[in-house]
């Protein structure tokens, strides 16, 4: 049956170029599917009223800065009525977030790469959620910190800006702007320290705290790390670290399968990533081995590659980004609804870095390792629930 299409147009500011600065731009959404639906409203928050569904299929809201433009993947919607109400977009997000929206998507190795094979695709269903648009970095990690140390907080590590000095000379001897060390992303912080900060980062803005050291949520996490068990309170408001499938669909930006964010292959003009001495078939990079271009020793400003589809910058390259779930051969457990993950030994990294190879950085991609461990790669950005 060939599908029909009826148009909702909004307009909104998005982040455009290698500066997180805010430029206004259109954005167009157009729902496809089996039936030709009626859009009915499309209210002040965000929320789309439409009717003509058939219940029991799926339709997928696509975007475009332009009528004439590429359409792509927003959102998946499992339609139950013929009538639907979704929010699939939120004018107002605290600054510095972007919106995710609830819905239904295809989480793991759709493209069928033989070398991941931990990731089996599977539909899950994720909740709307706000994310931090750029990588935590290294300004806003030490207005935390001080202010967490100052309130009780004890953190093992202090984190540092990546590869720490070798960062700057390192980029600028590429002739890069890199900014100040300030937009750096913080490095060298493990998954107990990122977890603590979230906290201290809710109560330096009067929100409850998502993490606990008890079942019934009575002693906010502030100090600690072997052998502690930590809780997390997803009923609150607070700061805290994306789940596993949180930061896949945020990554994935509505795309449908796609290798990465944006496509099936990658540039060092997308993201940040060694090319040298990899060699991927999806590697379109074509100055790999000079020691200058592709081959980074240190992580660069957060917000230099373009944003993808939700807004979100470097949800492929620069820095591996701690997440809430422990590590797991599958996913989409216990539930496929706001999955969180199982016991194990190892905590989820997700997205890759500066000093990995084109194959981390696929979106399907999963990395872990013990959350007492920091690396000069590993950093992360904080999610809020509704």
């Amino acid at each position: 049956m060939r599908t029909k299409f009826h148009f909702c147009i909004i307009g909104l500011a998005l982040l455009a170029g290698a500066r997180p600065a805010p430029a206004q731009e259109s954005q167009f959404f157009r729902i496809s599917g089996p039936t030709a639906t009626t859009i009915i409203a499309f209210k002040p928050d965000g929320t789309l009223i439409w009717t003509n569904a058939e219940a029991g299929t799926n339709y997928n809201v696509l975007s475009s800065t332009s009528l004439l433009g590429n359409w792509v993947g927003y959102i998946q919607l499992p339609v139950t009525n013929r009538v639907n109400t979704n929010q699939i977009f939120d004018f107002h997000p605290p600054a510095g977030m972007a919106f995710v929206p609830a819905g239904t998507f295809t989480m793991g190795n759709f493209m069928g790469d033989p070398d991941i094979t931990d990731a089996n695709p599977i539909n899950i269903y994720v909740s709307a959620f706000v994310m931090d648009v750029n990588l935590v970095n290294y300004g806003l990690w030490t207005n935390v910190y001080s202010y967490a140390t100052n309130h009780g907080y004890h953190f093992v590590n202090a984190g540092l800006t990546g590869a720490g000095g070798e960062t700057v000379r390192g980029e600028a001897r590429r002739g890069k702007d890199v900014g100040t060390v300030t937009n750096l992303p913080v490095g060298k912080v493990d998954w107990f320290d990122c977890v603590k900060w979230c906290n201290a980062r809710s109560q330096q803005a009067g929100l409850t705290p998502v993490y606990y050291t008890d079942a019934v949520f009575t002693q906010v996490f502030t100090n600690g790390e072997t052998n502690l068990v930590v809780y997390q309170n997803l009923t609150v408001n607070g700061y805290r670290l994306p789940t596993e499938a949180e930061w896949e669909k945020a990554a994935r930006a509505g795309e449908l399968g796609l290798r990465f964010p944006w496509g099936n292959t990658i540039q060092a003009n997308q993201a940040y990533y060694q090319c040298a001495p990899y060699s991927y078939s999806y590697d379109m990079e074509t100055n790999c081995g000079d020691g200058l271009t592709n081959y980074p020793t240190g992580p660069s400003p957060v917000g230099s590659f373009a944003a993808n589809g939700y807004g979100l910058y470097d949800m492929a390259g620069n820095m591996f980004e701690w997440c809430w779930d422990w590590y797991g051969n599958k996913y989409g457990i216990p539930t496929t609804t706001n999955p969180t993950g199982v016991n194990g030994s190892n905590r989820v990294l997700r997205g890759g870095s500066w000093g990995s190879g084109a194959n981390m950085s696929r979106c399907a991609n999963r990395y872990s390792h013990v959350p007492t461990i920091t690396h000069a790669c590993y950093g992360f950005r904080c999610v809020m629930g509704f």
